[in-house]
């Protein structure tokens, strides 16, 4: 009698995909290259795309653009921020 082979069928999935006839060709020529399988080509670049994408983004940085000055004008002071916005479209459109 034999004995009992057990295989783990969920570790590994079988899988069809389309690609476009001069990729393939360059992966195996790759491959070939590397001394490995398009298959294990095809694994480490969806390992490297899904690493990539959970990676955590970083932060965006507003860069400092502050001017010199005294800063507002004479008799801007006194009024209110959508009145200094008015002023500085006056006599710009309609």
């Amino acid at each position: 009698m034999l004995p009992a082979i057990q295989i783990n069928m969920a570790t590994h999935v079988k899988t069809t995909f389309d690609l476009p006839v001069p990729l393939l060709d360059e992966a195996r020529r790759v491959a070939a290259r590397r001394k490995t399988t398009v298959k294990a080509l095809v694994e480490a670049g969806l390992r490297k795309v899904i690493a990539e994408s959970t990676q955590p983004t970083k932060a965006f940085k507003l860069r400092r653009a502050s001017v010199a000055g005294d800063g507002l004008q004479p008799g801007a002071q006194s009024l209110s921020w959508a009145q200094i916005l008015e002023s500085t479209y006056e006599g710009r459109g309609s």
